[in-house]
């Protein structure tokens, strides 16, 4: 199943590994399609080095993987758009330039306010947080849903995770409905796992 809704993710969502993992494999699944920018990708890497002490240079290596996972995932051509685009937050206008840009339906961010309806319903685009986008996915298809976190799940092999520890980790990265969906389908995930 190919999608042609396009969410545009912000930098915030990229922000925890888990989260980040999990949306990657929700997006190879084809419900939709997943796009961000080179400069998603500075913010959410400079914030992970600045708020957890890794190396810039050392997320690069994710980024990449990001990029080769995810076909045609880099929204481009935005750039000289940026400053005709109002947010409250002026450094959000590149979200709203890229979002426009690429086509998106959506902005997926947990910056729902820096996002207001008004500026966004012209170019025909919403603002969704993380755990609604998350829980509309699974809508689609509860099968490439199961499929994808039981592929997310079993990523975490060195260390070793639980199923319980990786769904409190969901809740803790800000997707506490997406996690209780994940534990009321773990029959069906496990065997996969």
């Amino acid at each position: 199943m190919i999608s042609s809704f396009t969410g545009f993710i912000d930098a915030n969502v990229f922000f925890g590994a888990r989260l980040r993992s999990l949306l990657m494999e929700l997006a190879m699944t084809g419900l939709f399609r997943a796009r961000w920018s080179e400069d998603v990708h500075r913010e959410w890497m400079e914030a992970v080095a600045s708020r957890r002490g890794i190396e810039v240079s050392a997320l690069e290596r994710t980024r990449r993987a990001m990029d080769r996972a995810v076909p045609d995932c880099l929204a481009t051509g935005y750039e000289d758009q940026i400053s005709g685009y109002t947010l409250p937050d002026p450094d959000d206008r590149h979200v709203l330039a890229a979002a426009v840009a690429c086509g998106a339906d959506a902005i997926v961010t947990f910056n729902e306010t820096d996002f207001p309806a008004g500026a966004l319903e012209k170019h025909e685009i919403q603002c969704v947080h993380p755990d609604d986008f998350i829980l509309d996915i699974h809508s689609l298809s509860v099968g490439l849903f199961v499929e994808a976190v039981a592929a997310d799940l079993s990523h975490y092999k060195q260390p070793p995770i639980s199923f319980e520890d990786y769904v409190a980790d969901l809740e803790r990265a800000g997707i506490p409905k997406t996690a209780a969906q994940i534990r009321a389908l773990r029959v069906l995930i496990e065997p996969v796992f």
